[in-house]
């Protein structure tokens, strides 16, 4: 079998082909049985034959084979050497299910016939144009003709093509980043439950710590205590306890020592349970632990369920490729996600737990403090002589009352250190005072000897001294009161028992935190953990799979990588041109298959077409004119597999669908080889009806390749949820690295194959369509830019030859001069088929061009060939046709 024109892998929908020219020599028993193997979508069976035209007849039993399983549609090329003068075909090959090409040796200059081949080949399989081109056979005397053909071919450079996909795939992985942070408003309500710490509406009102229960308990205790301190601090800090004896019956001393003690017997129980109950999920015997130890949990809120949080990952996960965001920055936010949720157990809240309510804080809780009142010395020394003072202006009296002022101010002094609130009745505790009655005593005794001096000299009436006694006396009162309530006050604030209410609120949300997140969640959280932390994992290795795919050696084996980077020197056998042919077939393949390595069309420039240049003449070779493509790009080679990703492997030629992988081929679609680079590195020539044009990659290209491959990444991970819904850990990554390097195969085979104009192999079956719906922008591909923004070459040079009257003169046909007297000369009897990639008539680009487009114009749905392909007949007694009695074996 020709290793040389058929192409090696099944084009999506596009016909099997297979070359029996060589298969003679091997098993053209297995190159049939491979092409009836090969899969072609809705019932439809399409052949593309390349047979030598001298051994039709022989080659019966093989036609007959193709059509054994049903209605097919065989197009036969038949090649024939320059001195046949007659074609003999069997009853097989002829319409309406079948027809003839008969093509004649068609080496030319410096061309050889493989080359010719290649690209009619690659024109012929197409669906859209195989089926009108069996249409016009159909049409024909006898079903049999030479085509004629014109054929542009809009493709992109090199360098263009590296660009792209390097450009396209580093969109998709994007650069190494940290994991970050992940934030309650950055996820759907059900992760975010599990980020924030809050608590589910629905377990606002349930009582956590219940009064009957351990804990609880102590948390009545300790509240208790605090209220009696409080209450106590009330009677004290007025005039009453000072003046009266309201305040002997209280024990503040005491009352704080007791809530110091309940509060620690409170944290003592928390922490015990929270020890006890560990961190692993909840059962049935943890929750009586927890409830043995006074913690009640309810059942789990319907907030939130083990169900819920793979959708709520795979929405998030949508989510962020929605935004744009590549793989790897996915899977960082993820990685973040998995470490914030991840279950840490309620006994890592003890250091949380020592942290609101440790020793230290207990210790200060119930430290003694000293009463102080009074102020400072000197001011009270002051104050009292000056209150002194005025009484003792008193003329006569002021002798005696003004000292007594000073002995009052004195005595409430020492009465506020007699019964200062730090001390106890019983004088068990007691933290000691100070209230400065000294000061106020001698102060107030040297004020008055003052005072009574003075009245003695000013001599004042004696309703003046009156006056001046009861100020002094109710200053004297009025200033003890208030600096027994400033003492009590700041004695109650340094002692601040208060305090244990706040830790006793900040304990109660402690406990209820971990109650909800480390005991009611614990399996709900692991699950989500485990399953962004799957996901995560799996992003990455997808990542690293597209990186290493775009830098390294591809996945089959071969002297060189599939990607267009080798890893060694070249070798001329596997590259351009191959001088020996094929070997046999293996075992299951039963030929050999055909790379696209092997086949070189030549080369060109990448610029934009001269919007105003006419196409070259029929027969023009290339470089023979002034054309500006006829140089060769000077980047290097780059290409890929063109496997799609959801189906097994199966190579277009048959033979090689069962070895595609097994024979570890090397890359199928590698550019510089397939635009027939021969090992010197000089662009193989093209034949005469083929004209290339090179761009360096349209605007939408980039985005259009990425686009793809998220899509198809998106399917992908559609794939995996299940598993992970069942068990995250089970998740085997290198399947799904196999099917992202499917998916790049698939894509960079696109991108070879019409830089990408046609969409992605249809995929149909999604596991949840529903949960894609919202992502139909990023995974619905249908929609493709035109050809201009893709490749960078205008279509308008296709547009001319399209629209151009019908002219025999501007399509070359595929035989000698001297087959010419073969050929019918009824010119009504030819039958022309004018094709177009549609991506060329799409967007505004094109729209004014086309108009006046002819009916008859194939629109088809891929492929980066447009041209015409005329069908002349041959002379009625040119074809003969040979009963099956008469066919003989092959």
């Amino acid at each position: 079998m020709s290793a040389r024109v058929v192409p090696e892998r099944l084009l999506p929908g596009h016909a099997v082909c297979l070359d029996l020219r060589e298969a003679g020599a091997y098993d053209p028993e297995a190159v049939v049985r491979a092409a009836l193997d090969a899969p072609q979508p809705g019932g439809e069976r399409r052949f593309l034959v390349v047979d030598e035209a001298d051994r039709l007849v022989s080659h019966q039993l093989l036609y007959e084979r193709l059509s054994s399983y049903g209605p097919a549609r065989i197009v036969c090329l038949a090649v024939a050497v320059r001195g046949e003068r007659a074609v003999r075909r069997t009853l097989t090959l002829r319409p309406p299910a079948a027809g003839v090409l008969w093509v004649f040796d068609t080496a030319e200059d410096g061309v050889p016939a493989e080359a010719v081949l290649r690209p009619l080949v690659d024109v012929l399989s197409t669906p859209e144009v195989f089926d009108a081109a069996l249409r016009a056979l159909g049409e024909v005397v006898h079903g049999v003709a030479v085509p004629a053909v014109r054929v542009l071919e809009h493709d992109l450079t090199e360098e263009a093509r590296a660009r792209a996909w390097r450009q396209a795939v580093e969109g998709l992985i994007g650069p190494e980043v940290p994991a970050g942070t992940a934030s309650a408003d950055q996820v759907p309500p059900a992760l975010g439950l599990l980020l924030d710490e809050g608590l589910p509406r629905s377990l606002a009102d349930h009582r956590w710590l219940p009064a009957r229960g351990r804990a609880g308990l102590r948390l009545v205790a300790c509240d208790e205590a605090v209220q009696d301190a409080v209450d106590g601090y009330r009677r004290v800090r007025g005039a009453a306890g000072l003046l009266t004896g309201a305040g002997r019956a209280v024990d503040l001393p005491g009352d704080i020592e007791r809530v110091a003690g309940e509060l620690e017997r409170f944290r003592t129980a928390v922490a015990d349970a929270f020890a006890a109950a560990g961190g692993s999920r909840l059962t049935a015997e943890h929750r009586g632990v927890l409830r043995d130890r006074g913690v009640e949990l309810p059942e789990m809120p319907r907030e939130i369920s083990r169900t819920g949080i793979v959708p709520a990952l795979r929405d998030h996960t949508h989510e962020l490729i929605g935004k744009g965001l590549p793989l790897r920055s996915v899977a960082a936010r993820l990685s973040a996600l998995s470490a914030r949720t991840a279950p840490v157990g309620s006994a890592a809240r003890l250091a949380r737990l020592d942290a609101i309510c440790g020793p230290e804080r207990l210790r200060r809780l119930g430290a003694r403090h000293p009463f102080e009142a009074g102020g400072s010395r000197p001011v009270a020394f002051a104050v009292t002589g000056l209150l002194a003072l005025l009484a003792g202006i008193w003329p006569v009296l002021g002798w005696v009352l003004g000292p007594a002022v000073g002995v009052l101010a004195a005595g409430l002094a020492h009465l506020m250190l007699r019964r200062r609130p730090n001390r106890s009745p019983d004088g068990r505790i007691d933290g000691g005072g100070a209230t400065g009655a000294a000061p106020r005593l001698a102060g107030g005794v040297l004020g008055g000897l003052l005072g009574a001096g003075l009245g003695l000299l000013l001599g004042p009436p004696a309703w003046a001294g009156a006056v001046a006694l009861a100020v002094s006396l109710a200053a004297v009162l009025l200033l003890a009161l208030r600096d027994w309530s400033r003492a009590v006050d700041a004695w109650w604030a340094r002692a601040d028992p208060e305090d244990a209410r706040r830790i006793l609120r900040e304990v109660q949300a402690l406990v209820v935190t971990t109650a909800v997140h480390d005991w009611l969640f614990a399996e709900v959280r692991h699950h989500c953990s485990a399953g962004a932390g799957a996901v995560a994992r799996l992003l990455r290795g997808l990542a690293d799979t597209a990186d290493a795919y775009g830098r390294g050696p591809a996945r089959a084996s071969g002297p060189g990588d599939g990607h267009g980077a080798w890893s060694g020197p070249e070798d001329p056998a596997e590259r351009g041109y191959r001088s020996a042919p094929a070997g046999p077939p293996g075992a299951d393949a039963g030929t050999s298959s055909w790379s696209w390595d092997d086949w070189g069309d030549g080369d060109a420039d990448d610029v934009w077409s001269d919007m105003d240049e006419e196409p070259r003449a029929p027969g023009g070779s290339r470089g023979s004119g002034g054309f500006p493509y006829d140089r060769a790009p000077s980047g290097g080679s780059d290409g890929s597999d063109g496997l799609p990703y959801d189906q097994a492997p199966s190579a277009g030629s048959a033979g090689s669908a069962k070895s595609a992988k097994s024979a570890g081929s090397t890359a199928s679609f590698r550019a510089a080889d397939r635009r027939g680079t021969a090992p010197s590195g000089e662009p193989a020539p093209a034949p005469a009806w083929l004209e290339r044009r090179y761009g360096d990659g349209g605007p939408l290209l980039v985005d259009t390749l990425v686009g793809d491959l998220v899509a198809g990444t998106l399917l992908i991970l559609d794939r995996c949820w299940a598993g992970i819904e069942r068990d995250p850990g089970a998740v085997v990554p290198a399947v799904h690295e196999e099917r992202i390097a499917d998916l790049l195969d698939e894509t960079r085979g696109r991108l070879e194959r019409d830089v990408a104009a046609s969409p992605p192999p249809r995929y149909d079956g999604l596991r949840d369509p529903d949960a894609l719906s919202g992502l139909a922008p990023f995974t619905d591909r249908t929609e493709r830019p035109d050809a201009a923004r893709l490749t960078g070459v205008a279509p308008d040079a296709v547009a001319r030859l399209i629209l151009a009257e019908d002219d025999p003169g501007r399509t070359v046909a595929l035989c000698g001069p001297e087959h010419m007297r073969l050929l019918s000369h009824d010119p009504l009897a030819a039958r022309q088929v004018r094709f177009v990639p549609e991506a060329m008539r799409r967007g505004a680009a094109g729209d004014d061009i086309w108009r006046g487009t002819a009916e008859d114009v194939v629109w088809t749905g891929a492929g980066r060939h447009a041209g015409i392909l005329r069908l002349v007949p041959l002379r009625a007694d040119v074809v003969h046709t040979v009963r099956a009695e008469e066919a003989g074996a092959p």
